[in-house]
């Protein structure tokens, strides 16, 4: 498989953009960008990410207990690069603020689901991280406009005026 195409194509889907943060056990503060992030389960409330195995912060992601998954807003491409470069001081100038549990959020995120780690499988070169979600902190203004990564660029939904529902027979299949 040439994995430069295989990339390409996977880029033919959406996603949204999150950035994943968390305390490591001796306090120093930890985030990075992804879009490999997917809901699993509603009963009980469980999310997934992955990490790539040969990530600087590996196995400090290995080593935290509890996370929050921040869905950026299409207002925060900065952030978005800023948790994407990899090495440095991430969290310089960048306020954080601390949820109840102690997990770094990031402000103006269009919503947090803090969580607790549920449990990891092998995901070949990436690790496969499922969390529970324990709460979640919605922010109003930003909600329904989620930074969109396409085709390698970051995109904008259209108006909410455009958008259509699926048909209702589309319930039937679950996930919608």
């Amino acid at each position: 498989m040439d994995s430069r195409k295989f990339r390409n194509a996977l880029g033919q889907f959406p996603t949204g953009v999150v950035v994943a943060t968390a305390r490591t056990p001796n306090g120093e503060l930890i985030g990075m960008t992804m879009s490999s992030f997917n809901s699993v389960s509603l009963d009980p409330p469980l999310i997934l990410f992955s990490v790539h195995r040969g990530t600087l912060s590996f196995a400090a992601w290995q080593s935290v207990s509890h996370y929050a998954i921040n869905v950026l807003n299409e207002d925060q491409e900065q952030v978005s690069n800023r948790f994407a470069r990899a090495g440095g001081n991430k969290w310089e100038d960048m306020p954080a603020l601390t949820s109840p549990s102690g997990v770094p959020m990031l402000p103006n995120a269009a919503v947090v689901f803090e969580c607790t780690s549920h449990a990891r499988y092998d995901g070949g070169d990436h690790e496969i991280f499922v969390g529970r979600v324990e709460a979640m902190h919605e922010h109003a203004f930003t909600r329904g406009r989620p930074l969109v990564f396409f085709e390698g660029r970051y995109r904008q939904l259209a108006s909410a005026a455009t958008a259509h529902a699926p048909p209702p027979e589309a319930e039937l299949l679950h996930g919608w």
